[in-house]
Order: structure tokens, then C-alpha cells, then sequence
């Protein structure tokens, strides 16, 4: 059937069509249905949504990634056409009974995710089959690799890219800026790019955005990284491994990371970028991703094994994760973390400065940028002589950014001990859920600053941490969840 395009501006974050009611009983179209929409042999699958009062029987409202896709005008006629569950769904029903899926399987159900034939749900599906159930290692070797080929892939000229990568979960625990900075200013190469938080209060992204956009095209990228020699990108406008984007979207909103597609996801985007030299950060401890140093040996050696497979070396390193790093947790406090680092102001976080040094050693050893144990002294040098933060800013700049600290808002409350104690312990979790109720990440300039940590002693009347909004309700919300969950004990 041919129906005239009616032109509404909205999104959906996925193709969704809307087709009136009365229209859809007569041909058997349901909600969450698929549609194929076609203009002059250019595709695209839709789920349908249905109204009584939107659109009349001879038109349809599509969402704008429709009207990108297809660049449809008011009135076009465009060939609309029902079609069938794709076969993806009966693999993610295996999945979910616990079966092993074979590599044409993961490719169906990846490219379906792709083209967005899958709904949002079905994918939720696929998330839980895996979280679940748990993959093989042939699985996961056949889910980062189909992956890395459901986008573009980077082709820098130089044999050596390096990159880092954590596997969250901190609160805090902003290296990545830092190591970017230092690793540049030696003339590596590292086109980062970064998610936006998951389950954090943060992610790399969210962060460096406070000073400068972040996405860009592929193109715009590489002009970037030629002329710098580094970004700090967030990875989901690029192209690279796009399946990975999706399925982050659903994690978010399921709140899991299983563990399977922690490692097809880290590992998709390194091949994709064209990494050669990695670094992967696993913290472990208390409240942690990864609670125990064995369940971290045995993910890093996950790491090592995939890489070995996609012939990169991959190095990862154990860290303590025992409590937060750093002292801001939110977009701008944890800028200002980072600034303070790099300007080497007295005031800064020195374990959030130590660690950063310590995994951009390990780096500049791997890529052979400094002999094996020098690589410290190295790192030690390009910051406190000015290089890193001179990148840095060059890299913030050739973003269309400015380096500048950024102003806290003044909707805030102090958090006073009410007796004399000694810090035991420091929730990872229970933080960032702190700082994500009083708006982060999506409020740049919300979060939570503290000032003590585990091991420290305090007096009554000591303020331990100071919680920031832009909203007085969000306070209000973070306040009482500080009251009932005890995150500090």
C-alpha cells in the first residue's frame, strides 16, 4: 500500500512509524508490528505504533530517523508493506533456553540489531539470554568479531595506536583524560574514544563533554587525530562496532553488564578503532564490577586471550577498586579532578594521580615509546613539565572546546559525621547512585565531591562529602537515599 508522509518532528532513538488505528485493523498491523518503508529501492524496516487522532487512514508519521534515512518530504507517497518477525528471534530464544549459538546465529541476531528489525524488548532478550546463561569462548569470539564488522573501521597510517580502557564501575576513577594527555604529548598516537556511563555516575564522554563536544563523524575525527595525534570521542556517533552502542542502551536500562558483551564490546571497538597497543584496566574490591582478584585474573586473561586472537597485544592490569578514585563524582567535578592533576595544583587527588601513572607507564612500556621500567619516569616527566596539559588543551581546542574550571551549582548539602570515627568502607555502587539522583551524568554540573576516604579518621562535625544539583527535588532525593543507604560506614 502507498501512503502520503506527514511531517511531525519527533524521535524515537529508532525506526518507528505510526500508522492510524482504524488503517491497521483492516490490513492486520499490530503495535510493535514491522513495516518495510521503501522510496525508489531505498529500505527501511520499522516497528509501528498506532493512533486515533495522529495520522488519517491515507497517511503515515514517521520518526526522524525515518525521515533521515529515506530524506522524505510533506505528502511524498512512500510503499509501506508488513513483514515477518525476522529469524533473529528464534535465536535469542535458544540463547535463552541456555543453547550454544553458532557464528551465523550471533550474526543474525547482530545485524538485526543493527537495522533496528529488533525491537527494544527482543533486544532486552538477547541481554538477559547472555546474562543469564553466560556465552562459550567461541560465542564471544563470534560476537566481537561480528561486532567489529557491523561498522566502520578506522585505517590510521601509523603501525602503533594506542588505547586504554577500564571496565567501569568506580566512582570516580577518570584516568582516561590523563593517560590520553601524557601518551600524546609523547608523540603517540591515540584516537580514544569513549562510552557514555552505563551503570557510573559518569563515563569518559560525559565527562570531557563538559569542555567540548565530543561527537563527530569518522571524518572529522580523523582530521583531528592527524593534526594532534590524539581525540577524546565518545564512540557512538563514529560508526565503529554501532551494534555495541545498541545493546549499551538496553544495558543501561536494564542496569547489567554481562560479561560476555563487556568483553565483545571493549574488544569490538578496539579492532574497529584499529588499536593496536592496549591497556585494560580491571578494578576489583568491595563494591566493585569485579569483587575478587581471582574473578579479575581470570577476566584478564579473557582480555589477553581475545586479543592474542585479533592479534593485538593486550596487557591488562589489576587495580584496587575497592572505593572511589578521586574526589569528584559527576561530570564537572570530575573535570575540575583532572584539571587539577594537570595543572599539578596542590589540592589534587593524588590517587587518581598515581593510578593515572601508573596504567600510562604500563602503555608507553607496551608500545615500546619507553624502555621496560623507565616508563614511569617518563610519564612523570611529560606532566610535571606542562607537555600533558599543553596536549591536552590542543586536544580540547581541535574538539571546538576550552579548557576552563567549571563552576559548582549552588543547590548543595555539606554531610557532616555525627561522631568520631574511622572510614572503613566506601560503597562504589551506592555513590554513584548518590551522585545519579541528584542528577548525573545528565546534569553536567551535579554529582558528589568527597573529602575523606577509607582509613581516614574523623572528628564529629567533620564534613565527609558534599552532594551538588542543579534541582532542589533531586537534593532532596539524593539526601534521603544517603540517609537510607549508609554508603559510607
Amino acid at each position: 500500500m502507498n501512503l502520503k508522509v506527514k511531517l511531525m518532528n519527533w524521535s524515537a532513538g529508532r525506526p518507528v512509524a505510526v500508522l492510524s488505528r482504524k488503517l491497521a485493523s483492516r490490513v492486520n498491523i499490530h503495535i510493535n508490528d514491522r513495516v518495510v518503508l521503501e522510496k525508489v529501492g531505498r529500505k527501511i524496516v520499522c516497528v509501528t505504533d498506532l493512533s486515533d487522532t495522529m495520522v488519517r487512514d491515507d497517511e503515515i508519521a514517521v520518526s526522524s530517523e525515518v525521515l533521515e534515512e529515506l530524506r522524505l518530504a510533506e505528502n511524498e507517497l512512500l510503499k509501506v508493506e508488513p513483514t515477518a518477525k525476522p529469524q533473529s528471534i528464534y535465536y535469542i530464544h535458544k540463547k535463552l533456553s541456555g543453547e550454544q549459538l553458532t557464528k551465523e546465529e550471533i550474526n543474525s541476531i547482530i545485524e538485526d540489531i543493527v537495522s533496528n528489525a529488533l525491537t527494544q524488548a527482543e533486544v532486552a532478550y538477547f541481554v538477559s539470554g547472555v546474562f543469564n546463561k553466560g556465552m562459550t569462548k567461541e560465542e564471544t569470539i563470534d560476537l566481537t568479531e561480528s561486532m567489529a564488522d557491523s561498522g566502520i573501521k578506522s585505517n590510521f597510517s601509523s603501525p602503533i595506536i594506542a588505547d586504554k580502557h577500564s571496565i567501569g564501575g568506580i566512582a570516580g576513577n577518570r584516568t582516561t583524560p590523563i593517560i590520553v594527555a601524557i601518551c600524546a604529548s609523547t608523540g603517540l598516537i591515540m584516537p580514544k574514544t569513549s562510552s557514555r556511563a552505563i551503570t557510573a555516575a559518569a563515563g569518559t564522554a560525559d565527562v570531557v563533554e563538559v569542555l567540548c563536544p565530543v561527537d563527530f563523524s569518522y571524518e572529522k575525527l580523523k582530521q583531528i587525530v592527524e593534526k594532534i595525534g590524539a581525540c577524546l570521542a565518545w564512540g557512538g556517533s563514529l560508526g565503529l562496532a554501532p551494534a555495541d552502542d545498541k545493546l549499551i542502551q538496553v544495558e543501561r536500562l536494564l542496569n547489567v553488564d554481562p560479561e560476555p558483551q563487556l568483553l565483545a564490546s571493549i574488544m569490538s571497538k578496539k579492532i574497529a578503532a584499529g588499536s593496536t597497543h592496549i591497556i585494560i584496566d580491571i578494578p576489583y574490591g568491595f563494591s566493585a564490577k569485579v569483587e575478587t582478584k581471582e574473578e579479575a585474573k581470570s577476566l584478564g586473561k579473557k582480555f589477553e586471550e581475545l586479543g592474542e586472537y585479533f592479534n593485538m597485544k593486550v596487557k591488562t592490569l589489576l587495580t584496587d577498586g575497592s572505593q572511589p578514585i578521586g574526589n569528584g563524582i559527576g561530570p564537572c567535578l570530575e573535570i575540575n579532578d583532572i584539571l587539577k592533576i594537570l595543572h599539578q595544583k596542590k589540592d589534587r587527588p593524588k590517587d587518581l594521580e598515581k593510578k593515572s601513572l601508573f596504567l600510562t607507564a604500563q602503555l608507553l612500556e607496551l608500545t615500546g615509546k619507553a624502555k621496560k621500567g623507565r616508563g614511569l619516569i617518563l610519564a612523570t616527566q611529560m606532566l610535571k613539565s606542562g607537555k600533558a596539559l599543553h596536549k591536552f588543551k590542543e586536544i580540547i581546542e581541535a574538539q571546538g572546546g576550552k579548557v576552563i574550571e567549571q563552576k559548582l551549582p549552588k543547590i548543595n548539602r555539606d554531610v557532616f559525621t555525627d561522631k568520631n570515627f574511622k572510614i572503613k568502607f566506601i560503597d562504589n555502587k551506592k555513590i554513584n547512585e548518590l551522585a545519579r539522583l541528584a542528577g548525573s551524568p545528565a546534569d553536567k554540573k551535579a554529582g558528589v565531591y568527597l573529602y575523606k576516604k577509607r582509613g581516614d579518621k574523623l572528628k564529629k562535625g567533620e564534613k565527609i562529602m558534599t552532594i551538588y544539583s542543579e534541582s532542589n527535588e533531586k537534593l532532596k532525593n539524593a539526601w534521603e537515599y544517603y540517609i537510607s543507604s549508609k554508603p559510607i560506614g
